[in-house]
């Protein structure tokens, strides 16, 4: 009898003993964090893809919500929908919380630069651009200022001030060629190339139809463009310890050297 009871007595403690183990499992995998980053699919989605298991290892679940404008990833970060956004570049972001006052967002850290160019299916170089030619440009007012920069730089038109990133085509007081202008939404410019003479469109829109901007562009930015890419998080979630974790494995040798592999020179690292 005594020998039965020794056997159930150390019965029940194995079972209490694997008990506790799975609680504390239990306990380990609800530590582990989810963080909702939204992202345009190309480059930032990708780049995103490379620190997925350097925040598992931080017990950070980075979860990449995709989207395909500009306007949705901004709207759903302030309604707690994502816990950042890595799409848009500083002066986007500074514009769009000019016209929506009740957005309250913050540049947290700056990433890559991704070169505006200038692309055409119809003509090889700018000396072939014809009177009258057609352009599209995005109709946002940041990415419409910097295409119009661009052109001015290519000596298409001029402006009244080269360095106004809020430009408008209201602003260009010389044109020489007398180019139609169309502004299009920058996810659609790239797809109008066939219709128009000139696109100016932002490389990761470019590349998502297999345009390459170090290889197709007439002309493309160069290092000093200021639109350097950035996380957006809400107001007061700069110093979040996951947002830090991001940041830090975003800022890494590590993606560096992916993106100089992945991109030769389309998208650039600013860190």
């Amino acid at each position: 009898m005594k020998k039965l009871l020794a056997v159930l007595a150390a019965m029940a403690v194995a079972v209490f003993a694997l008990a506790g183990c799975g609680s504390n499992d239990k306990q380990a995998a609800g530590d582990v964090k989810v963080l909702k980053v939204g992202a345009t699919a190309v480059p930032h989605a990708e780049v995103l893809e490379q620190v997925k298991e350097d925040l598992k290892a931080e017990n950070i679940d980075l979860q990449i919500v995709e989207f395909s404008d500009y306007v949705q990833p901004n709207l759903a970060l302030n309604d707690k929908e994502l816990d950042a956004n890595y799409f848009q570049h500083a002066p986007y972001l500074e514009n769009f919380i000019k016209e929506h006052p009740e957005v309250k967002l913050a540049n947290a850290a700056g990433v890559h630069i991704e070169p505006m160019g200038i692309y055409s299916h119809k003509v090889k170089s700018l000396a072939e651009v014809q009177d009258g030619a057609s352009v599209a440009i995005p109709n946002d007012p940041t990415n419409g200022g910097r295409a119009l920069i661009l052109l001015s730089k290519a000596g298409l038109i001029k402006l009244n001030d080269d360095k106004n990133i809020a430009a408008t085509v209201q602003d260009v007081v010389d044109n020489p060629k007398h180019l139609k202008f169309q502004e299009l939404e920058a996810a659609q410019v790239p797809r109008a190339i066939d219709d128009v003479d000139l696109a100016v469109i932002n490389s990761n829109f470019a590349m998502q139809v297999q345009l390459n901007p170090v290889k197709d562009t007439l002309l493309m930015e160069d290092a000093t463009s200021p639109y350097v890419n950035i996380i957006a998080v809400r107001q007061g979630d700069e110093s979040r310890p996951e947002i830090k974790a991001l940041i830090k494995a975003l800022q890494s040798e590590k993606v560096k050297k992916f993106i100089e592999e992945k991109y030769k020179g389309a998208v650039v690292a600013t860190f």
